[in-house]
């Protein structure tokens, strides 16, 4: 009989190619000037969700076509977490050491939709204090990976079920 497949393998490869696609999909945002666009930004999402699909369709083909539900919220789950981690490392690398202007850039169009809004001078002016205390590069690291989970472990609820094959039940 062949050795099965473990979660944590197929979690590792997938998030590995979620990372790789997302850090090419964030790099050609912030190359365009596009990385403060909010709806090219959710395309971004695709990326995970294909990575998620195919790595249950390949652990469950790995399994001899069973994949319980559990395993596929685990795969998704800990495949966002390790995407998630790398991906923020990215982002904080080319936040400190590559751009440094990007947060500035951010906060700056945070000040002109404000703005936009009708807002005071008092009002923009406390907002932006709590945005930048909630942008550094440090709490975005952590934030990129706890959005990362939440996000994946959503997806993962929805693709488990889609992809959830038991074993039949056999009474002998």
């Amino acid at each position: 009989m062949e050795p099965q497949t473990t979660t944590a393998r197929i979690s590792l490869k997938y998030g590995i190619i979620s990372a790789v696609g997302s850090i090419i999909f964030i790099t050609i945002l912030y190359l365009t000037d596009q990385s403060t666009n909010a709806a090219i930004s959710w395309l971004g999402m695709i990326i995970p969700i294909a990575a998620m699909v195919m790595g249950m369709k390949e652990f469950r083909n790995l399994n001899q076509g069973f994949m319980t539900y559990g395993q596929g919220l685990g795969i998704g789950t800990l495949m966002s977490a390790i995407s998630g981690f790398l991906s923020s490392v990215y982002t904080y690398i080319y936040n400190i050491f590559i751009d440094p202007t990007l947060r500035q850039q951010m906060l700056d169009k945070v000040r002109d939709d404000l703005e936009s809004k009708g807002m005071d001078d008092t009002q923009v002016e406390a907002a932006l204090e709590m945005t930048q205390k909630f942008s550094t590069p440090g709490i975005t690291f952590f934030v990129g990976i706890l959005m990362s989970i939440i996000m994946g472990f959503i997806f993962s609820l929805i693709i488990s079920a889609i992809f959830k094959k038991d074993k039949p039940f056999d009474l002998e």
